[in-house]
């Protein structure tokens, strides 16, 4: 494709040069020659609206030609005071100031010098008038109903084209129909007048759209009297259609009209329309028919307007010219006429004198004809004036052609030819130059040409010369001409060199040489890289409704890329440069986008580039996958009692091959008109033996698939009926229910309808209890519906039942027993608790006696605990009852209870239950939970920081879980490094005091602080807390938290005391109580400042100051809630990360193994996460991992097979310690 192109741009530009070639020589203004008329102007209309009125006429020559006029072949003086002529030229201008009537005639310009004088074409000037409708009184036209009538038009004389409508004084135009007819002419005919048509306002209007004129005529009234006698209703029907019948009459032709007798002449200008028109008068209104006598009218340009009254052909030659008849006919009779249609054409050129540069001593030939109809007359003139004989001697002058013979410099003229006919004049000037000269190069020295390799380049080396010269071109650097095939002279001088290479570049020297002299000018040639293209991806196969995007990669020289410009075609058309108007193929540069591809969108898309220098172009096929047409003309054959052979043809795969055919009947009785699938076919095959059931009227229809989906399906089949047979097959799926007890209700899945095999189907069903003797007789009964009840002897006892489909041609296949229970009843017994075994303070087992089988009346599910807590141990406080259960599946005669309260007292009962229900639960079982660990204080803070002491405050746990004994009291160093300072233990015995302080700390050090609340079980869960002593010299601080609502206008907050500082912390609200996303310390200075306040709220710098600081703290939040939402971290979150808390259970701790509620473990070694606490702490509530939920930890036995997570008062995420406590790393 690309060295296609590239042959494409070589061969443009070789005709643009050749082209070059072809046309007349230009002689250069520097060299003297006669004048050359270059514009002039066409006819020109004097339009009132226009400011002037320009009549142009410019020339070139050497020496510089003057100008004279001419009009209607008299001398025209330009002195006229109105005229304004323009400096070198003949162009003059008339202002539209006062009449200018005067000024109408026909122009002609000369220009001559001293060498010669050429000649304008006549310029008509054209003066319109206002045209306008005489005024005159136009007297009414009373006619019958029924006669014909004509209404006059007679439009004033204007400048065309004229345009004429007929209206009433509304403006509401005169309907015209087969009836009524307006003439080209613009007259207004009635073939025959109805009452309708009696109006006293017709009005002809003329429009003259070139002057911007409409002119109308006066109103004229038509009165149609009615034959009808008026005075008698009941007969005028009757009279007036015997009336009417006295009127009918045969056709009579008023267009043409019958003066012009049977046959007009008729002459039409080859090229224009051809317009005929005939109207009839008669009752019945006529017809008009058209034909051509001897030919047919010209299929494709001939057109019947006006209800057919006007025969119109458009762009008329020769062969249209004869007799043309136009038959106007109605039943009583028929009228014609003939027309006599004469092509004929204004002059043309046939052969147009041409100027030509002659050398002396030469020859030359001017030839001029012209054709035309009638002949046209050729005249000739030189200078402008006639040539009556021989101006020089030598010369031969024939009507159409002029031979010169020794040409010497006083043959210089202008020669003129002029052809004319009836039907206009056409001129042609022929200039005449003898020169001799030294060849005169019209390219500029030392022009540098680029050219891309592969290309054709071409350098430049435009010349006049006479006599004729020679061109030869040379590599500066090489003494002897160019040559070989790559090397082509142009006659202009253009150098072409074909195919160039990198080694072609150089510069280049022209030389011309004429029997006069010789001139040289030198060219360089710039050789660059040519432009690639690559469509990607090739040729791709696209499903339908998908979306394809196309890639053009182009590569081109540097020096060529400002230049490049990529488009986009398919099919050899080229895409709008954004792509289609409805939006669905987009092009933006290098990519092409189809969105929802089509059918129509399958073809050849093509990319191309294009360059200053050179173009490419690539391509890709893109194919478009859809789903197959239906197949067609199913038939049906070799048809059997349970088979039958379907036979279809495919329909077009559109690209992608079928590689099946889905075969689907309809027959169901139960669902008429649902289709279902019957057969799959491979993809090459089109006929299938299909198998069917009995008793089914079927019909097929054939669905095809490729790799797009599914085709439509086809037309259906012809109808195929089965005959009945018995059941091939008994109901599945035989279950039972019961309600109440001894109770079978037995059911079981319906045979389909395409399984019935026959009409009357039933279902017989037997059963009898299991393991009964031979002796013991099936029970039977035959029902039609898919369920049966039956009462038993017994209460959940086992029968063997079968149920068996049967039609009224015969039963079907011996029936499987299958097992079934009668009804269950609710067990009668009660289980009897054993024992509780207290595991740890929060976790029991319980163990009890199963219940006899015999008394369980059904199948046991399970057993089921009920208990509720009665009383604290601690304060000895009754609980109102709120009763919990759990159930264990299967026969087991133990469970565990877990997420009890520590040190409470229980009541617990268990029962058995089956499907029916449960049975009566065992008498309470009164238990008690020993004391546990406390959960964590709601809060620890810092109320006082030195250099070396810090007060801490706190709050009691929400559970005490037992009689508090203390509180362990623990601190690091924690100074912003990898490294933390030893943990150090203070034992706090007076669980009373909700404080301590602490002294013998370092100054301007950073801990963290941990608390415990303890008892005699062990310490629980730590609440943390982080602050920093003061450096020498500083103040004693007091830091008092204090939560600020952003949404509440905030005043400044009363001083405790002074010198104390105020912690303000920007909360969320729903996070936790040390949540906070920002902190800061605002220290109070006393009471003494509080006026200073004051003032500065109400500065506009403060106001404004605070503004700006509220804006970011609210974009701070912003950022933060995002991150969150991200799992990102936050600062305090990375600190707690980096210093973990003192102390974590193990895996080994949280495991069923050890129940131990007590005792501090060792601290370990490694980091664990607050949120893995949170999951171990939840684990520990949950019921759901006792009992018969669905995250049950219990096997089918009821064993216990989960890790179970001893309660330990891991406290909740809601706590008031850190958000994300975790234990330090014991040093």
């Amino acid at each position: 494709m690309e060295r296609l192109l590239r042959g494409t741009g070589s061969t443009t530009a070789l005709i643009f040069f050749l082209l070059k070639l072809s046309v007349a020589v230009d002689i250069p203004l520097s060299v003297r020659q006669v004048p050359t008329i270059t514009k002039q102007s066409g006819v020109q209309v004097a339009f009132p609206f226009d400011e002037y009125f320009q009549i142009e006429c410019e020339a070139k020559g050497n020496p510089e030609p003057t100008f004279r006029w001419t009009k209607d072949d008299k001398p025209f003086n330009l002195s006229d005071p109105r005229i304004i002529v323009s400096d070198n030229s003949g162009t003059f201008r008339i202002p539209n100031e006062g009449p200018v009537s005067h000024f109408q005639g026909k122009y002609r310009c000369f220009a001559s010098n001293a060498l010669g004088i050429a000649m304008s074409e006549e310029i008509e000037f054209i003066v319109p008038s206002v045209p306008k409708f005489p005024k005159e009184k136009i007297a009414p036209l009373e006619v019958e109903e029924g006669d014909p009538t004509v209404l006059p038009c007679n439009p004033p004389k204007g400048l065309p084209p004229l345009h004429i409508y007929w209206m009433n004084i509304e403006l509401e135009h005169i309907e015209q129909d087969e009836r009524v007819y307006m003439s080209q002419k613009g007259d207004l005919y009635f073939a025959n007048v109805e009452e309708k048509d009696s109006r006293n306002d017709y009005c002809c209007f003329a429009a003259f759209p070139r002057l911007r004129t409409i002119v109308q005529k006066m109103p004229m009234k038509l009165t149609v009297s009615s034959l009808k006698h008026a005075n008698d209703s009941s007969l005028s029907t009757e009279i007036g259609s015997k009336a009417n019948s006295i009127k009918q009459r045969k056709p009579r032709l008023l267009l043409p009209p019958a003066e012009e007798g049977a046959e007009s002449p008729v002459i039409v200008l080859k090229g224009d329309t051809l317009l005929l028109e005939c109207f009839a008068e008669g009752l019945p209104t006529p017809q008009i028919e058209w034909n051509k006598m001897g030919g047919d009218l010209p299929k494709g340009r001939e057109t019947k307007e006006n209800y057919g009254k006007t025969l119109k052909i458009d762009d008329v030659s020769y062969r249209d010219r004869g007799n043309y008849r136009c038959t106007a006919s109605n039943a009583l009779g028929t009228a014609s006429h003939n027309f006599h249609v004469v092509v004929e054409e204004p002059p043309r050129w046939t052969k147009k004198p041409q100027s030509a540069v002659y050398s002396s001593g030469g020859s030359g030939v001017l030839l001029c004809e012209a054709e035309g109809e009638p002949q046209p007359t050729i005249t000739w003139r030189v200078n402008g004036a006639p040539l009556d004989g021989h101006p020089v001697a030598g010369d031969v002058i024939f009507p159409r052609e002029i031979s010169f013979t020794n040409l010497q410099p006083n043959h210089t003229a202008v020669y003129q030819c002029e052809a004319s006919n009836v039907h206009g004049t056409i001129l042609a000037n022929a200039n005449i130059d003898v020169v001799d000269v030294r060849p005169l190069i019209q390219t500029e020295d030392e022009e540098s040409y680029p050219a891309v390799v592969g290309y054709s380049a071409f350098l430049h080396c435009e010349f006049f010369a006479s006599p004729e010269a020679v061109v030869s071109w040379q590599k500066v650097e090489e003494a002897s001409p160019l040559e070989g095939e790559r090397y082509h002279v142009h006659r202009n001088g253009t150098l072409e060199i074909s195919n160039v290479t990198e080694d072609d570049a150089g510069s280049y020297s022209c030389w011309v040489e004429n029997a006069v002299g010789k001139t040289a000018v030198t060219a360089s040639l710039d050789i660059r890289n040519a432009t690639k293209l690559s469509v990607s991806p090739k040729n791709p196969r696209v499903p339908r409704s998908h979306v394809l995007e196309l890639h053009c990669e182009s590569s081109s020289d540097s020096r060529l890329k400002p230049s490049l410009k990529l488009s986009w075609g398919k099919d050899g058309e080229a895409f709008e440069a954004n792509g289609t108007e409805d939006g669905r193929i987009t092009i933006d540069g290098a990519n092409l986008t189809i969105s929802n591809v089509t059918s129509e969108d399958q073809g050849v898309y093509s990319c191309f580039a294009q360059t200053a220098l050179d173009n490419a172009a690539d391509v890709t096929r893109v194919t478009v996958l859809d789903v197959p047409d239906p197949p067609e003309n199913l038939q049906l054959s070799h048809r059997q009692n349970r088979s039958v052979q379907l036979t279809w043809e495919a329909g077009d795969s559109h690209n992608s091959n079928i590689s099946e055919f889905i075969v689907e009947f309809e027959g169901n009785k139960e669902e008429p008109g649902r289709w279902e699938e019957l057969a799959r076919v491979p993809g090459k095959d089109t006929t299938v033996l299909l198998a069917l059931a009995p008793y089914v009227r079927y019909q097929f229809r054939v669905i095809a698939v490729n790799e797009v989906g599914r085709s439509q399906p086809s037309q259906p089949s012809d109808h195929h009926e089965t005959p009945p047979a018995a059941p091939d097959k008994n109901p599945q799926n035989i279950r039972v229910h019961a309600s109440q007890p001894k109770e079978m209700i037995i059911k079981w899945e319906p045979l389909k309808s395409m399984e019935q095999n026959g009409p009357g189907l039933e279902y017989r069903v037997t059963w009898k209890p299991q393991g009964a003797s031979a002796s013991v007789e099936w029970e039977e009964e035959t029902v039609t519906n898919h369920t049966l009840r039956v009462m038993t002897s017994m209460v959940y006892a086992p029968y063997d039942v079968q149920v068996q489909a049967v039609n009224q041609l015969g039963s079907g296949p011996e029936p499987q027993a299958v097992t079934l229970y009668s009804g269950e009843d609710y067990p009668d017994t009660a289980p009897v608790v054993h024992g509780v075994d207290v595991v740890n303070s929060t976790l029991v087992k319980v163990t009890w006696s199963t219940i006899p089988k015999d008394r369980v009346h059904g199948h046991l599910k399970g057993y089921q605990i009920s208990w509720w807590k009665t009383r604290s141990l601690l304060d000895g406080r009754v609980h109102p009852k709120e009763v919990k259960t759990l159930r264990f599946s299967g026969q087991r005669n133990h469970g565990m209870l877990p997420s009890l309260d520590a040190f409470s007292e229980f009541h617990l009962t268990v029962l058995a239950y089956n499907s029916k229900g449960a049975g009566p639960e065992s008498e309470p079982y009164i238990f008690q939970t020993p004391e546990g660990v406390p959960e964590q204080p709601t809060f620890l803070k810092v109320i006082k920081v030195d250099k070396d002491t810090a007060t801490l405050s706190w709050g009691l746990p929400k559970k005490l879980n037992g009689n508090l004994t203390g509180y362990l009291l623990q601190y690091q160093i924690i100074n912003g490094t990898y490294e933390i300072g030893e943990l150090n233990d203070i034992n706090i015995t007076t669980p009373s005091k909700p404080s301590w302080r602490l002294s013998n700390l370092n100054s301007t050090t950073k801990y963290k602080f941990y608390l415990r609340a303890c008892t005699s079980k062990g310490c629980g869960k730590p609440a943390t807390e982080e602050s920093s002593t003061l450096g020498e010299g500083s103040k004693d601080i007091r830091k008092i938290s204090e939560g600020v609502n952003l949404t509440q206008k905030i005043h400044p907050v009363e001083v405790f005391e002074p010198g104390a500082e105020h912690i303000v912390r920007l909360m969320t609200k729903n996070w936790g109580d040390n949540d906070s996303i920002f902190q800061d310390v605002i220290e109070t200075r006393g009471r003494e400042y509080s006026g200073l306040y004051d003032d500065i709220s109400t500065q506009g710098w403060f106001i404004g100051l605070m503004c700006a600081i509220a804006l970011l703290t609210l974009i701070l939040l912003t950022v933060c809630f995002v991150k969150r939402n991200k799992g990102g971290k936050y600062s305090v979150k990375e600190k707690e990360d980096l210093h973990p808390d003192p102390e974590v259970q193990s895996a080994k701790d949280e495991t069923f193994g050890e129940y131990s509620d007590s005792d501090e473990k060792p601290l370990k070694g490694s980091l664990r996460s607050l949120g893995r606490n949170l999951q171990a702490a939840e684990s520990a509530d949950s019921l759901v991992q006792y009992g018969d939920g669905d995250h049950g930890l219990f096997s089918e036995d009821g064993s216990f097979i989960g890790a179970y997570a001893a309660a330990r008062e891991k406290g909740s995420a809601d706590s008031t310690g850190s958000s994300a406590a975790t234990f330090p790393l014991r040093a």
